[in-house]
């Protein structure tokens, strides 16, 4: 008495995603999506943990108001913001020179 398993069915990403809304939304049950698909229930029941899981961490790690900047681009950005401190400082010099010539020509 030999049982034939059916062959592994692999979900795409999509697919995953597809059912997860559909049987968060009501529109079906695991059983049903489970069925649909060519799976196993526990498979449906993994789909949502992992899915579950995973928008815990997304939430967890998302901070309003604030963008998650790379290495490059914090270089970058620091490079700017000296460039723009450097930039602030000649035109402070030479404000400071302009008062001054344009004070001694007035004196003459």
């Amino acid at each position: 008495m030999s049982v034939t398993r059916r062959p592994k069915r692999f979900l795409t990403a999509e697919q995953k995603y597809d059912l997860w809304v559909r049987i968060l939304t009501g529109q079906v049950t695991q059983s049903d999506a489970a069925a649909e698909a060519g799976v196993d229930r526990t498979t449906i029941a993994t789909l949502r943990k992992v899915a579950r899981d995973g928008a815990i961490a997304a939430l967890q790690a998302a901070r309003p108001g604030q963008r998650k900047v790379s290495p490059q681009e914090a270089s970058e950005l620091a490079k700017l913001r000296s460039e723009v401190d450097r930039l602030g400082s000649v035109v402070i010099d030479q404000a400071v020179e302009l008062a001054v010539l344009r004070g001694k020509s007035s004196w003459g």
